[in-house]
């Protein structure tokens, strides 16, 4: 059974892939967001969603390149044609749905944790920092904590080591290594789940594009080396 369903995974990739196999389809990401995407010291895109995105293209018969793009625009320079794909640790939301289309989630929803200074700070009526667009910014400006937003992530860890915050709220993933490597640092308060899992973005009228890649996501489902590359890169994660 388990042959037959990777028969019509590869079937599904073949067929869906061959208007894309001479174009060159690029990759967005935001390159500042490890264990997720991050520059590397020879100065190129590295970790988890490098080593997926480059077996996706693989799987789909796609030539790949990679873009760096801010986060506060990644979104509208998708939409614009700056690249063709979001591949940025990006959470699949109704809000996001509107503007864009997601690929199949190549991952679970993933823990979003709080990072602060000292234990007991006040994370239901004190001042939470969060990366501007993310759906940790969505969570705290619900709630009754006063929201400091960044354009980048490593500017909400700063706001909590100048003071200028009580705490940051991120994905786990992001935030261990940190205070791991910080001693002034800790995870306080319960993790939250937010979100449908993380997917790739795609403009609304590349519905070809949408499908290619996420059979590409599927197979890797079916043989067990998603999941490989989840332990891999986030240890903490849930696998499929």
């Amino acid at each position: 059974m388990k042959k037959m369903i990777l028969s019509a995974t590869v079937t599904a990739l073949l067929s869906t892939s061959a208007a894309f196999a001479q174009d060159v389809v690029r990759l967005g990401t935001e390159g500042a967001y490890p264990p997720y995407n991050f520059i590397n010291d020879a100065g190129e895109v590295d970790g988890f969603e490098r080593e997926l995105g480059d077996e996706l293209c693989t799987r789909a018969e796609l030539t790949c390149e990679w873009v760096t793009n801010d986060w506060d625009s990644i979104i509208p320079n998708l939409v614009s044609g700056n690249y063709d794909v979001i591949i940025a640790g990006m959470s699949i939301t109704a809000e996001r749905d509107e503007v864009i289309d997601f690929s199949d989630p190549y991952t679970q929803p993933d823990p979003s944790a709080f990072l602060a200074a000292m234990e007991g700070v006040d994370l239901e009526s004190g001042v939470v920092a969060a990366q501007t667009g993310t759906i940790q910014a969505s969570h705290v400006a619900s709630t009754g904590a006063t929201l400091l937003e960044f354009a980048t992530p490593d500017e909400t860890i700063s706001a909590v080591k100048n003071g200028e915050a009580d705490a940051v709220l991120a994905d786990k993933a992001f935030l261990l290594p940190i205070a791991d490597a910080d001693a002034e640092l800790n995870i306080v308060g319960e993790d939250l789940l937010l979100g449908g899992g993380i997917g790739l973005g795609v403009r609304e009228s590349d519905a070809k594009l949408k499908d290619t890649l996420s059979a590409a996501i599927q197979s890797m489902k079916d043989d067990g080396s998603l999941n490989a590359l989840i332990e891999k890169w986030l240890p903490d994660s849930a696998t499929f």
